[in-house]
C-alpha cells in the first residue's frame, strides 16, 4: 500500500507542478511517456528473463489451477462492461481498457495517457490502485465467504508482487506458487488488452 501511496503523490505533485507550470510547455509536450512506457517495459523483462526459478515453479500447479488468469481476465472484463452501462459518460471501450490494467497501474495509466490522453490515463491510474487496495484490504473477507482462490483473482497482475505477502497469509503457503502464475500471466496480457481496446477499432 505504500508504494501505491507514493505512485498518489508523484501524481499530484505532477498536476502541482503542470498547474504552476514549473515546465515550459516545449518539454511538456514532449511525449516523456513513452519513453517511460519503454523503461517500464524493459524492467518488465528485465525481472522476468533474471528469475528462471519462476518459470519452472510453475510446472508444481495443478491443471485446472492453470485457468484461474483467464477466469480473472473475463470477469474484469465483464464487469467493467456492465459498469460502462452505468457511467453515461463512459464508452464501452474506455472502461474494458482501464479493467485492463488488472490492478497494474503504473504500466496501464502510461498506455492509456499515450493512446487517450491524461483524463483516461488518471482514471485508470486511481481505479487500478483502488483495486489493489480493496485486495490487500478485504483478502480476510473474501477467503471466508468465497474462498481461497477469490484474493488471488481479486488482486488481478498484484498477485505476484504487492499483495502476495496477505494472501499468502490469507489463503495459506499453499497457494504461492498458484499467486504468482496467476500475477505473472495476467500481468502479461495488460499491454495486450490495453492496446487493443485503446486502438481505432474502438468508439471512445
Amino acid at each position: 500500500m505504500k508504494g501505491s501511496l507514493v505512485i498518489i503523490l508523484f501524481l499530484l505533485g505532477g498536476a502541482l507542478c503542470g498547474y504552476v507550470e514549473v515546465f515550459p510547455q516545449e518539454i511538456v509536450d514532449q511525449g516523456w511517456s513513452a519513453y517511460a512506457l519503454g523503461a517500464l517495459m524493459f524492467g518488465v523483462g528485465l525481472s522476468i528473463g533474471h528469475n528462471p526459478i519462476l518459470l519452472r515453479s510453475f510446472r508444481q500447479i495443478r491443471p485446472i489451477l492453470f485457468f484461474l488468469p483467464l477466469a480473472t481476465i473475463m470477469g474484469t472484463l465483464c464487469a467493467s462492461a456492465l459498469v460502462s452501462l452505468l457511467l453515461p459518460h463512459s464508452s464501452m471501450a474506455q472502461s474494458l481498457a482501464i479493467g485492463s490494467g488488472f490492478g497494474y497501474y503504473s504500466l496501464s495509466s502510461i498506455f492509456i495517457t499515450e493512446y487517450r490522453g491524461a483524463e483516461a490515463g488518471t482514471i485508470a491510474l486511481l481505479s487500478n490502485i483502488i483495486r489493489e487496495v480493496i485486495a490487500l484490504l478485504v483478502a480476510p473477507v473474501l477467503v471466508r465467504f468465497f474462498g481461497r482462490l477469490a484474493p488471488i483473482a481479486a488482486a488481478g497482475a498484484t498477485s505476484m508482487d504487492t499483495t502476495l505477502p496477505i494472501i499468502v497469509r490469507c489463503s495459506g503457503s499453499d497457494y504461492t506458487i498458484v499467486s504468482i502464475y496467476h500475477g505473472f500471466i495476467v500481468d502479461f496480457s495488460v499491454p495486450f488488452l490495453v492496446s487493443f481496446f485503446c486502438s481505432s477499432l474502438f468508439f471512445w
